[in-house]
């Protein structure tokens, strides 16, 4: 297979990486220089630089032999045109990112718009990450919150207090307590800079990412174990005005919770107090000690700085962690700031990278009905369905011999979740919950499709 990334940006970098560490050729195309030696010097693929616009550069990656084109740069009428000059060529598939709300809306100019780029399918970053948000708020002191089979199963990532019940225990001890039917499985276990698919014998300890993949009748057991045992936050604090906090915000707002939003621009801030009956629009900067304590962080129970900018995001959470707020979120988008928000007790960070890249391997592996990456460790959760013909058809779990970084976690069956073991057998129409690296995807789809 072969697909072509135009931009090599926050995203388009994450989706080449991602790829090629699954055999894919992948050649990205970007107009930065300094930024293509960077890719090319860190990931296993072609970089070439040039415009995304241009037919002589993309025909210079092989634009005739390509299966798919993802255009994922920052400007909407270059990813447009790209898959215009695409499909064009003949390519089959292509992928565009598209942020301006005038050209997603519903009027005739925009619909045709879209129409003639000849796009399969349109990401939208801030849709993505605005869902992230909801997710993290509903389970509140998670980092990672990842819905699958429609809800019915969950994947929760947390990082373990020193007095979370699951901590001094190893695995077996945990499966022993749990049954005779599990409830939940540890999947991933981020321990420093690595990232293991652990076995039986592995202990828990403090300050442990730990990734547990649960029914969603579970979530609030699974929230105990990991000492994440909170209310559904209901006094919230969004920083920034822009489409990811107006997304959240309209959300929040019929749920009952009271939501205040800080904002920086006038003009955008009286236009969201016009849109966003209910909620209450502060104008000012969110570095602004002053403003922060106009919220009253002495009420609120969840900020979420969801701004474009990572200083602004991380200084205005720290304060409030300062102040006293319990749970904070914070978008991020320059990758070296992960291991400084864990240092500063910011609870769960996010990035429209893997928001988005999730949504594009989604499309590409086309088997894959979800599939769910992280900031932190490269495995995936992915959910296959099972089909008629499939090698895995009628077999347990142990007779598929999978590699060892594969693990199956569970299945849904009839709208029903069931934590997956060793003798669970496969039948067609299962949705199968599977944890795995990178280079083993297309092993696992192999034996799953």
């Amino acid at each position: 297979m072969r697909v072509i990334v135009v931009g090599a940006g926050e995203v388009g970098s994450y989706v080449a990486d991602r790829l090629s560490r699954e055999g894919i050729d992948v050649y990205v195309v970007e107009t930065d220089a300094k930024r293509a030696a960077h890719l090319a010097e860190t990931a296993d693929l072609e970089v070439v630089i040039g415009s995304g616009t241009h037919p002589a550069v993309l025909e210079s990656v092989g634009l005739g032999d390509a299966d798919l084109l993802v255009a994922v740069t920052k400007s909407d009428e270059v990813n447009l045109l790209a898959s215009m000059i695409a499909k064009e060529a003949g390519v089959a598939r292509t992928i565009v990112r598209i942020e301006a709300p005038e050209l997603r809306g519903d009027d005739s100019a925009s619909v045709a718009l879209r129409s003639a780029s000849g796009a399969d399918l349109f990401i939208d970053p801030d849709e993505e990450t605005a869902q992230e948000v909801l997710s993290l708020i509903e389970m509140p002191g998670a980092s990672e919150v990842v819905k699958l089979a429609n809800g019915e199963v969950l994947a929760i990532g947390a990082r373990v207090p020193e007095d979370a019940p699951i901590v001094g225990k190893s695995l077996i001890e945990i499966g022993v307590e749990n049954e005779p039917d599990w409830d939940f499985i540890v999947s991933t276990i981020r321990r420093g800079e690595e990232t293991l698919i652990p076995r039986g014998d592995y202990t828990i300890e403090a300050n442990d990412l730990v990734r547990v993949v649960c029914k969603r009748s579970a979530r609030r057991k699974v929230a105990k174990l990991l000492g994440l045992a909170r209310d559904v936050p209901r006094e919230i604090l969004l920083l920034g005005g822009g489409r990811t906090s107006s997304l959240v915000a309209d959300k929040l707002r019929h749920t009952g919770a009271r939501v205040q939003l800080i904002e920086r621009d006038a003009d955008r801030a009286r236009k969201l107090a016009e849109t966003l009956d209910g909620v209450r629009i502060l104008n000012g900067d969110i570095t602004d000690s002053d403003v922060l304590d106009e919220a009253d962080l002495s009420r609120v129970e969840l900020v979420a700085a969801l701004t474009g900018e990572d200083d602004a995001n991380v200084l205005a959470s720290v304060y409030a962690k300062a102040a006293g707020v319990p749970e904070t979120i914070a978008v991020v988008h320059r990758l070296n700031f992960l291991s400084l928000l864990d240092q500063v007790g910011v609870d769960a960070a996010l990035s429209p990278r893997t928001a988005t890249a999730n949504g594009v391997l989604r499309f590409v592996r086309g088997d894959v009905a979800q599939v769910a990456t992280f900031l932190q460790g490269a495995v995936e959760v992915l959910e296959f369905e099972l089909h008629g013909g499939s090698i895995a058809d009628g077999q347990s779990i142990c007779e598929l011999k999978l590699p060892r970084d594969v693990l199956i976690t569970a299945i849904v069956r009839d709208g029903q979740s069931e934590i997956a073991r060793g003798k669970t057998t496969l039948t067609k129409g299962d949705h199968v919950i599977v944890v795995a690296e990178p280079e083993s995807v297309d092993v696992v789809a192999r034996v799953l499709d």
